[in-house]
């Protein structure tokens, strides 16, 4: 990537989004934030100098900047993507750690998240604007939807079909080819051996719906 990035959002995983960023040699030109008693403050030497609105930074994303959405509240990633790819006509950039095995054959969309450990095996996909926490596994010919987080060491089996906006705790496993429907939640540490409809919650193991 030759171009600095400009990371919207200064909390949750922006942090570990600009480590991502500066270990593979990109430049940070700023954060925006709305929280505006962070303005004019830094984190490592970077700048948090606006609110996420501010045209004046946003009008250098597609000329002079990347663009990378940094915040694991998907309501507000979506308002976000929304807004960069509305008003600049850009897709956000990846983030993703030098520390992960991504198969040559998985398919990778824009502004995800892929943090340190992580496997995405042969033939899978990983949608838009997810976020996969460190040592997560994305196994090989499973699908994963846009704005999908996956917690920290969760497993994705084989041939799982995962739809968007999606929640997995951390630690859940979902056993090869198990349909999740869009926006269910996966409690953290479930072993899911069944289907799960779509905005259902499930939890345990076996995981069971939640009512």
């Amino acid at each position: 990537m030759d171009n600095p990035v400009i990371i919207i959002g200064a909390k949750g995983i922006a942090k570990p989004a600009m480590e991502i960023f500066k270990s593979n040699g990109v430049l940070i030109y700023c954060f925006l934030d709305d929280d505006e008693s962070l303005h004019g403050k830094e984190i490592d030497d970077v700048a948090i100098l606006g609110r996420t609105d501010d045209d004046g930074y946003l009008k250098l994303i597609g000329k002079k900047c990347e663009a990378f959405v940094a915040t694991d509240d998907n309501a507000v990633r979506k308002s976000l993507t929304e807004m960069v790819n509305k008003r600049r006509k850009k897709q956000a950039v990846n983030a993703v750690h030098q520390a992960t095995a991504i198969a040559p054959s998985a398919s990778i969309g824009h502004g995800n998240f892929i943090n340190a450990g992580i496997t995405v095996g042969a033939f899978s996909k990983v949608g838009n604007h997810c976020i996969l926490h460190s040592h997560s596994t994305i196994d090989f010919e499973a699908s994963v939807g846009d704005f999908v987080q996956v917690g920290a060491g969760a497993v994705v089996g084989s041939g799982v079909e995962i739809g968007d906006e999606v929640f997995i705790g951390s630690g859940a496993t979902i056993i090869p080819g198990v349909k999740v429907g869009k926006g269910a939640r996966i409690g953290a540490g479930s072993v899911v051996i069944a289907d799960v409809k779509a905005k259902q919650t499930v939890f345990g193991n076996p995981a069971k719906p939640v009512e």
